[in-house]
């Protein structure tokens, strides 16, 4: 592979007892991460199908403009995380694309029918970013596995850096217990990251109760299109919405869950 050139990664502020991983939808989102004071940019595509691989193009340019560290979510498309061979070998070509671009880490999940952790593959991916030294995150198909913690032992034992996790719950707020008890079963062995529904009302308890280091958090205002013209007789998806607005992350948004989580 051809060498690998990264920018110097931004120190963290070491204020900050608990650092934000944006979710950003797009290379204007992971900017405004970055200047909110983000340390790390989670880059992805469709949100609202929670989240895919983003193109090429958003991951060259994304790694042209941050000097934050930039994880790229590996997965080919929305629904459940059980994956034929043909997508599990789109992951690992999109992996070896994150590592030729000179991303920091990349973020998998695979699971088996049966609602445990795909230990081979998912050993696979982790051994392909970590030999050009990426870091990996673990995303919330772990969320979706039959028993939290033995799939908690089986990341450890793959290598992952860190759960990104909600505690099975649909918000990280409705899951707090769990995530308080995989903080405390991990102890140190893997760093556990709440995502799903944080904001700036909950990010303080969250943490306080949790004892978290991290947290994770989209932080996303509606920006509304300076189209003139409208045809308000036309959807272009499957589902109604506003046509002519986009969810983008919020310089503000970013910088004040910083600030509260480290109240």
């Amino acid at each position: 592979m051809a060498e690998i050139i990264k920018p110097e990664p931004q120190t963290t502020n070491p204020i900050n007892r608990v650092s934000l991983e944006v979710c950003a939808n797009s290379v204007t989102s992971a900017v405004a991460a970055q200047d909110g004071g983000a340390v790390r940019v989670e880059l992805c595509e469709n949100l609202k199908e929670g989240g895919t691989t983003p193109s090429y193009g958003q991951i060259l340019m994304a790694r042209k403009l941050l000097h934050i560290k930039l994880f790229v979510l590996i997965r080919p498309r929305a629904g459940d995380f059980l994956y034929t061979d043909l997508e599990y070998e789109i992951m690992l070509a999109d992996i070896r694309y994150c590592i030729e671009a000179g991303c920091d880490g990349v973020v998998i999940g695979m699971l088996n029918a049966d609602g445990t952790i795909d230990k081979p593959r998912c050993l696979e991916m982790v051994r392909l970013a970590k030999q050009w030294g990426l870091s990996v995150t673990f995303h919330r198909a772990f969320d979706m596995c039959a028993d939290l913690y033995q799939a908690l032992e089986d990341i450890i034992e793959i290598g992952c850096d860190r759960i990104l996790t909600s505690g099975g719950k649909s918000s990280a707020m409705e899951g707090a217990t769990i995530l308080n008890q995989l903080v405390k079963k991990a102890n140190g062995r893997i760093a556990i990251m709440p995502g799903a529904g944080v904001n700036e009302a909950n990010v303080a308890d969250l943490v306080y109760f949790t004892k978290v280091t991290e947290v994770h958090s989209s932080a996303r205002i509606a920006l509304h299109s300076k189209m003139q013209y409208h045809n308000d007789h036309i959807i272009m998806s499957d589902t109604p919405g506003d046509e002519y607005a986009i969810d983008v992350t919020s310089v503000d948004r970013v910088s004040k869950l910083i600030e509260l989580a480290n109240k």
